[in-house]
């Protein structure tokens, strides 16, 4: 394994295939979403993508190196710890994880001047906590994948 996830994950040779599978993460972790918090869901992940295609790709892109940045500090304590899989790692300090990430998309959203956006963030913030808790093992996983 890399010791950095920097390293690893922001690899001019490896970026294009990261940046795709944190993509199909996102994709796969909202499809997978029922009741009516996932019809927000998917109905504000639809309305992104329909604003613009490249919103997705784009973000996760320019997002990427601040959640590497917030996730090198649990991926170096995993390493310490022999952990057997990253994925059950991040899993079992979710809220944790999740308010350092969701950390990174809330100081963006802030800065940002797109009204549209904002509103779909504002939005769905509420709910994103549990959201993002369940995308890490799915991340863990992403995340052992690129940094073997």
């Amino acid at each position: 394994m890399v010791a950095a996830l920097n390293d690893a994950l922001l690899d001019p040779a490896r970026l294009p295939a990261v940046v795709a599978d944190v993509q199909e993460l996102i994709d796969a972790e909202v499809s997978d979403k029922s009741g009516a918090s996932g019809l927000a869901l998917k109905g504000g992940y639809g309305a992104v993508k329909k604003v613009g295609p490249s919103i997705v790709p784009d973000a996760v892109e320019g997002l990427l190196p601040s959640f590497v940045a917030r996730l090198e500090p649990f991926w170096g304590d995993f390493r310490a710890s022999g952990g057997a899989g990253f994925g059950d790692y991040l899993a079992a300090r979710g809220e944790e994880v999740a308010n350092a990430l969701l950390g990174v998309t809330d100081e963006k959203i802030e800065g940002t001047s797109k009204s549209a956006v904002k509103k779909v963030y504002s939005s769905l913030r509420p709910s994103a906590q549990k959201h993002v808790e369940a995308a890490l093992p799915r991340l863990g996983a992403l995340v052992e994948k690129h940094a073997a």
